[in-house]
């Protein structure tokens, strides 16, 4: 279940390199930070309907 905070914070990491790599016109950057948010975000949001949330309990 840690897989879906993984994924989690590398899809919100991802959103802020693509909002700093548009800010500073850096158009290689957002489109690898957009793409990077595109499948690690896919991955999370399908982690959590297929497993569910991770309720820190066993």
């Amino acid at each position: 279940m840690g897989v879906v905070i993984i994924f989690a914070l590398v899809t919100l990491l991802a959103a802020y390199g693509a909002f700093t790599a548009l800010k500073n016109k850096n158009f290689l950057g957002a489109f690898w930070a957009v793409a990077t948010l595109a499948v690690f975000g896919w991955f999370a949001i399908m982690t959590v309907i297929e497993s569910g949330f991770p309720t820190g309990t066993h």
